[in-house]
């Protein structure tokens, strides 16, 4: 069995999947750990401090982010991916919409791939039906360049449900099946912060779908403009609506501050 589906079934507690991104341009770490011993010092570093899942992603989705080839995503993502594959035995995730990467990196043996354009573009679901590894399948709408102009939506729930609904449906037709999908409702990705408010308070609407639901709110433009630019304080209020997105039903976290997040769900599981 996929080890992440293992921990899945296995544990009552979430899942802390911890970010790692190899990216000179992300919006929290970008530059941090481009170089190989840097990116396996963090690795190590996370699961010691209670990561589940590392998330690795190769390619920026920020807003306004601009494209990169499939060569350069390769050549960031393959040497470090390889180097972490030998020194753990972690669950990884690869956070990718290029079907050339997603093989590479089944090749590798991860066990999920993570898409931010839930497998529409082209040969994606064919690469995800030939494999056995699990797939997170994440609304957005546009693309990271444009998805923050001016995004509207008449009904934020009903919609993100109904692109659920026909992506997971898409996935099943080419004998994707569902053990295999996971949900996440892409907080900051074609939103503004009044969706972003509105998607959080109803996770619990997602959880009817009967899909594993990753949240990933972490360190987001929502989390500053509740609380300011001082690095605690959204590191504080980024694991307390951690703790609340568990409350409604979330079974993955991604987050940054690993360590933080699984002392919160620690209490929150205790008491």
């Amino acid at each position: 069995m996929n080890k992440i589906s293992q921990l899945l079934k296995l544990n009552t507690r979430p899942l802390i999947m911890g970010v790692l991104n190899l990216t000179p341009d992300s919006f929290s770490d970008g530059g941090k750990y481009n170089e190989i011993d840097l990116a396996l010092k963090r690795v190590e570093y996370m699961i010691e401090s209670g990561a589940d899942i590392i998330d690795i992603g190769a390619e920026s989705s920020r807003p306004g982010a601009e494209i990169i080839t499939v060569d350069d995503e390769r050549e960031r993502l393959e040497p470090t991916l390889k180097e972490i594959k030998k020194v753990f035995d972690v669950p990884i995730s690869i956070d990718t919409y290029k079907p050339e990467i997603m093989k590479l990196s089944i090749d590798y043996g991860v066990d999920m791939i993570n898409d931010i354009y839930a497998l529409q573009k082209s040969g994606t679901i064919e690469v995800i039906s030939n494999s056995n590894v699990l797939v997170c399948l994440m609304h957005m709408q546009n693309s990271p360049k444009n998805m923050q102009n001016s995004p509207h939506y008449k009904n934020i729930i009903l919609e993100v449900e109904s692109f659920f609904k026909a992506r997971t449906a898409a996935l099943n037709k080419a004998g994707i099946k569902n053990e295999r999908i996971l949900l996440d409702p892409g907080f900051g990705f074609g939103k503004t912060f009044e969706h972003n408010i509105d998607l959080f308070k109803k996770i619990n609407q997602f959880t009817k779908l009967s899909f594993p639901l990753l949240v990933g709110v972490s360190r987001k433009s929502m989390v500053k403009k509740m609380v300011g630019d001082i690095e605690n304080d959204i590191i504080q209020a980024s694991v307390l609506l951690a703790c609340l997105a568990v409350q409604n039903g979330a079974k993955i976290l991604r987050v940054h501050d690993v360590k933080e997040t699984f002392n919160a769900i620690s209490v929150l599981q205790a008491v």
